[in-house]
């Protein structure tokens, strides 16, 4: 198993997703160039991405424009709209928002100005149909060098996560209570899944789980109202900025259970806790051992390293603490992952580690 990485800063291991009205005027896009700022006066930004082609991506994105001091920005080539608003910049392309990779590389490029991090705005789907806001990390740690992934990124790539993602959940949490839209609603985390590629921590904010709720206006005024407060856009202080000098230092590393990781959102929502990837059961392909052999192969090593370097990178100064959804696991599958942490020197946290 070799590590590999690359100038996107991410890592890898390989084996030897109606519009929102409003009577608020829209920014108008009106310049048609690239605009670089000189290098001596390079300024770090929050990148914003939505897309037309989605309706659970452009309404938020609509009603997050229409609050006060957007004006227009760049376009980014070849032909995407971008808005500003203080250090914040939002940009709106017409492509399936996991197939435009680079957008943090590519905006430095054009603009001169560097990125910080970077918010998706997205649609949710789920075989349940269920009502959903969900925040989560990105990449496709599992695949092995060679396979296509189906919804962007690359094979054993995994994105830095947000740190914003533990603090932006209960602030969706209360939010989205505050605007009646829980119960009927699930706020949750999702495990680690799909592009696109990017260098910078990155997060997605999702409206799911079918049309109806994609377009729904309320949900998309919620996603917006936490944008603007999360990102202190409105004047307050910014959450879920990462200072590993002050208050907690404790980052979760969620190992195990099904895509919505249900136990390690309860730990989430009760406690302050950071959040880092999350891999659910499907990012963590195990074969048992043969009769007479040790070796339990798949990807899964892969997986775990890949998830803990990230996290690690996103919150320097930070204790990783791996917490495990222990009745998801096979006894041998429990046995096999806890060896790998140890070797790995990947801590496992006991509940009292995440109060």
């Amino acid at each position: 198993m070799v590590l590999k990485t690359s100038g996107r800063n991410f890592i890898r291991f390989v084996h030897s997703h109606t519009t929102f009205q409003t009577n608020a005027t829209r920014p108008q896009p009106l310049i048609n160039a690239t605009c670089r700022v000189p290098t001596s006066k390079l300024e770090m930004v929050t990148l914003i991405v939505a897309t037309t082609y989605d309706p659970a991506s452009i309404n938020p994105a609509t009603a997050l424009l229409a609050m006060p001091g957007w004006t227009t920005g760049p376009i980014l080539p070849p032909n995407i709209k971008s808005f500003t608003n203080q250090q914040t910049r939002l940009i709106q392309h017409d492509v399936s928002i996991v197939k435009e990779d680079d957008l943090d590389s590519r905006w430095v490029e054009a603009t001169g100005e560097v990125v910080d991090e970077v918010i998706f705005l997205s649609r949710h789907t789920a075989a349940s149909n269920r009502p959903a806001l969900t925040v989560h990390p990105i990449g496709v740690l599992h695949l092995k060098e060679g396979e296509s992934p189906p919804h962007g990124g690359k094979a054993g790539w995994a994105a830095l996560p947000s740190p914003r993602i533990g603090p932006w959940l209960r602030l969706l949490k209360k939010m989205a209570e505050a605007h009646s839209l829980v119960p009927e609603f699930e706020i949750t985390l999702e495990g680690t899944h799909h592009g696109p590629l990017t260098s910078k921590p990155t997060m997605f904010l999702e409206i799911g789980s079918t049309e109806e709720y994609w377009k729904r206006q309320d949900a998309a005024q919620v996603i917006a109202l936490l944008i603007w407060e999360g990102l202190g856009l409105g004047g307050g202080e910014a959450v879920g900025n990462w200072n590993s000098e002050t208050g907690k230092r404790t980052v979760l590393l969620g190992i195990g259970g099904g895509h919505y990781a249900p136990r390690h959102v309860d730990v989430v929502l009760k406690d302050d806790i950071w959040v880092g990837h999350l891999l659910s059961g499907y990012s963590l392909p195990m074969e048992e051992a043969k009769p007479g052999e040790n070796h339990i192969g798949g990807t899964w090593r892969q997986s775990i390293q890949a998830a803990f370097e990230a996290t690690k990178a996103s919150f320097p100064g930070g204790e990783i603490l791996a917490h495990l959804d222990q009745k998801s696991f096979k006894g041998w599958q429990k046995k096999a992952i806890t060896e790998f942490l140890a070797e790995q020197n990947i801590n496992v946290g006991r509940p009292n580690d995440f109060t």
